[in-house]
Parts: structure tokens; C-alpha cells; sequence
């Protein structure tokens, strides 16, 4: 390290300070760039950034991947024959006389040994894997549509904070310009021009522009506390310059179609198939499954072991109360299901439709604040004000002025926040990497 304060005997010559001067110039410009380069990995937080951590970050999706995998495990498991019945007994053990309890000297006491195996026909344990699997499907289903909430509720999020963090910059402007009224309006009382009510009035202005700083000041922590939820720490970052929220990634003409495909009706589509696959299940369960058993018994040493065969067949002697009132129940819950698929279709619709046109209205809207009504309050502050110094306007005629510019520029971020939050809820209905095939 270079310090100042170390003395030398001997004077350096002047080349020598040069060439330290240049090795110190060089020396602090490479840690000028490096410090940049640090920094640059710093930088604004974009609304894709933030999309990708809360994805990365969120446990929904990891819980709904578990639940998919559980299902495909059940899948497996539900191909197979069940479980083969070890059975062990004794027959026909003496209770009484000379042979009480006796496991050998009695001609008819056995000790049995068994196994009995359950014959579960091929399509009823193809049909218990395919539920499986439907299941498996359905959760799938159910990971896109997180996924999509996700990141529409981030852009939201996001959003929220930078028209809120706008609204402060907004207030923060005019809270300078109220200061200098103040001293503008000090200075004409000091001088005659001016009376002390002014300064009163100029003060009290600036009090109600700080009181909403606060409030709004509270709304930009609340916003990053949402925002937090979904990306954690990040959500501390500046934020980058708001996207593009001209256009969303919807053909109104073909609406009913894509919105077919929707990760929220393809949920309900995957409970119709599951529906469709307990239908075929209890449609094959009328056909009941046999069970086969084969044991030993072993009597006393003076008589012959024995073998036994059985088979077990369930005698479905009142089908139509139960195994057809089964198949009848599975049926309607299919039923139940396309209804409701159908109907959230069309609501889905509606709300859309609903929101795209709410949303070009904003846009419209948008437009007369930016090209008429901002334009005219700001000329309007402007002329207040160049009245007032010409002794031809008061200093209240400024401060309504300046009060009904500050309430138009107001409404119109409160405008693009709407509109932008319309824009987000439609434009992040699938997820973005599934926004391609629909």
C-alpha cells in the first residue's frame, strides 16, 4: 500500500514520481473497473428476472411434482397381483377324553399350512395403474397452472411496486417545488409583495404533499413485501424499466379455442378422464375375481398327510343394488365432471373477454391523460405561476393549479397500473414456457 505520510531520506527524481504516478493511475483504474464489474451483477431487477427466481424459488411446483411422482409410483403398484395369503392352522383338535389336545393321536387332527392367491383379472389392474397415471396426468396439469399463477402474480407484484415507487418520485418533485414556493413566498413578504397569509398557505401545502409521501411511502413497503413473497431477498433490487404492455398474447377471434387449453381447465379435463377411468373400473368389477388355495396337513406319524385344493368365487347375487348402482354413481360423477369443465370453459370466457375489453378502454384512456389532460394541468401551473410573478395571480391560484396537476398525474399512474395489471393477468395466463402450443 502507498502511503503519503512515509518520509524518505532522498529525494526522488522527478521520472521516478511520474512513472508512480502513472502505476498508482493505472492501479486505481483497474479497481474502478472491477468494482464496476461487481457492481454490474447488481443490477435492476427486471419483470422476467423476477418471473425466473419465483419460479426457481416457489415450493407449489415442487409439491405438485411430488404428487406426480407419487402417482406414478402408485401406478406400478397397482399392475400387480395382490399379495399371496400365507395361511396356518390346526383342524379338528380333541377338546376331551383320553385325547384332549392331542396333535398326534387322533386320526382326523391336522396341522394345515396354506397359501391363497387372489386372481385379479388383467383389465381391472390395467384400469387401477391407468387411474394412476391419470392422476399422475391431473397433477401435471396442476404444476402448469401454479406455474402460471406464479408468475401472473409476480408481474402483479412487480407491477404494483413500480407505479407505487413512480407515485413517490411524483410526490417527491413537487414536494421540492413547494419548498421553493416557500422561500418565494417569504422573500415577497420580506420585500412588501407579498402577505404573511401566503406563507401560511405555502407551508400548509407543503405539510399535505409530506402526509401523502407517507402514505404512498407505505404503499411502496407493502409493495416489496408482496413482491418478497414470491423472490425473497430480491426484492429489495431497483427495478428495471417497465416492459412493453402494448399487446397480450391472445387471438381474440380464436378465444374459445386457446382458452381450451387453459392449465386451469386442463385440471378439470384430467379429472373428467379420471372420472371416465373409475367408470370402466366399476364397469369391469360386475365380473367378480377368483381366488385359488392350496394347503398341507399334516396329521400323527401313523397317518397319511393331506392335500387340499379350493377356489373362492364371490356370488354377486344382487347386482343391480350394488354392482350396477356402483357403475350408475361412476357414470354421473363423469357427467358431473364434463359439466363442470364445460361451464368453467365459459366462464373463463366471459372474464376474459370482460378483461380485454376493460383493458383497450384503459388504453384509450391512457392515451387522452399523456397527449391532453397531463399537458394541460402542467401548462396550466405554468401560466399560474407566471401570473403570480407578474403580481397578476395569487399564490393560491398556484397552488390549486399545481394541487389539480399533481391529482391528474396521480390518476394517470393509477390508470397505467390497472391497465398494466389487466395487461399481466391476461398476458401470463399459461405459463411462458408453454405459451407456444396454445
Amino acid at each position: 500500500m502507498f502511503s503519503p505520510h512515509i518520509m524518505t531520506r532522498r529525494v526522488a527524481p522527478r521520472s521516478t514520481v511520474r512513472f508512480t504516478r502513472a502505476i498508482l493511475l493505472v492501479l486505481f483504474a483497474v479497481f474502478v473497473g472491477v468494482s464496476n464489474g461487481a457492481f454490474a451483477t447488481d443490477g435492476a431487477l427486471t419483470l422476467v428476472e423476477a418471473q425466473q427466481r419465483a419460479v426457481e424459488r416457489s415450493r407449489l411446483l415442487a409439491a405438485k411434482e411430488y404428487a406426480a411422482q407419487s402417482s406414478r409410483e402408485m401406478s406400478v403398484s397397482a399392475r400387480q397381483l395382490p399379495d399371496p395369503v400365507l395361511k396356518l392352522g390346526i383342524d379338528n383338535l380333541p377338546i376331551n377324553g383320553q385325547e384332549r389336545f392331542s396333535l398326534t393321536r387322533d386320526f382326523m387332527t391336522m396341522q394345515r399350512i396354506g397359501v391363497m392367491q387372489e386372481l385379479t383379472r388383467t383389465d381391472k389392474r390395467r384400469l387401477r395403474a391407468e387411474r394412476f397415471e391419470r392422476e399422475a396426468e391431473k397433477s401435471v396439469a396442476e404444476k402448469a397452472a401454479t406455474m402460471a399463477e406464479v408468475e401472473r402474480e409476480t408481474a402483479l407484484a412487480w407491477l404494483d411496486r413500480y407505479y407505487t415507487e413512480a407515485m413517490s418520485a411524483v410526490i417527491a418533485e413537487q414536494i421540492e417545488q413547494a419548498k421553493l414556493e416557500i422561500q418565494a413566498s417569504e422573500s415577497a413578504y420580506r420585500t412588501g409583495r407579498g402577505t404573511q397569509a401566503d406563507i401560511f398557505i405555502s407551508r400548509s401545502a407543503l405539510t399535505a404533499l409530506e402526509d401523502k409521501a407517507s402514505d404512498i411511502n407505505r404503499r411502496v413497503g407493502n409493495a416489496k413485501i408482496a413482491l418478497a413473497r414470491w423472490i425473497g431477498d430480491a426484492a429489495q433490487l431497483p427495478l428495471d424499466a417497465k416492459p412493453a404492455a402494448d399487446a397480450v398474447r391472445l387471438d381474440e377471434a380464436t378465444l374459445d379455442t386457446q382458452l381450451v387449453h387453459h392449465p386451469e381447465l386442463a385440471v378439470l379435463a384430467k379429472q373428467e378422464d379420471i372420472a371416465i377411468t373409475e367408470a370402466q373400473l366399476a364397469k369391469a368389477n360386475k365380473k367378480a375375481d377368483w381366488s385359488v388355495e392350496v394347503a398341507v396337513q399334516k396329521r400323527g406319524p401313523g397317518y397319511s398327510d393331506m392335500l387340499s385344493i379350493g377356489l373362492s368365487v364371490p356370488l354377486q347375487w344382487d347386482q343391480k343394488n350394488r354392482q350396477d348402482r356402483e357403475l350408475s354413481s361412476k357414470l354421473a360423477q363423469v357427467e358431473q365432471a364434463r359439466a363442470e369443465r364445460e361451464d368453467a370453459l365459459r366462464a373463463h370466457v366471459a372474464e376474459v373477454r370482460g378483461m380485454l375489453n376493460e383493458w383497450h378502454t384503459n388504453r384509450e384512456r391512457q392515451i387522452r391523460y399523456e397527449q391532453q389532460l397531463i399537458p394541460l394541468a402542467s401548462s396550466r401551473t405554468t401560466a399560474s405561476v407566471a401570473a403570480y410573478r407578474g403580481g397578476k395571480s395569487t399564490l393560491a391560484d398556484v397552488l390549486a393549479a399545481r394541487r389539480s396537476e399533481i391529482d391528474v398525474r396521480l390518476q394517470a399512474l393509477q390508470l397505467g397500473q390497472e391497465t398494466d395489471r389487466l395487461w399481466a393477468q391476461l398476458n401470463f395466463l399459461f405459463p411462458q414456457n408453454d405459451i407456444s402450443r396454445h
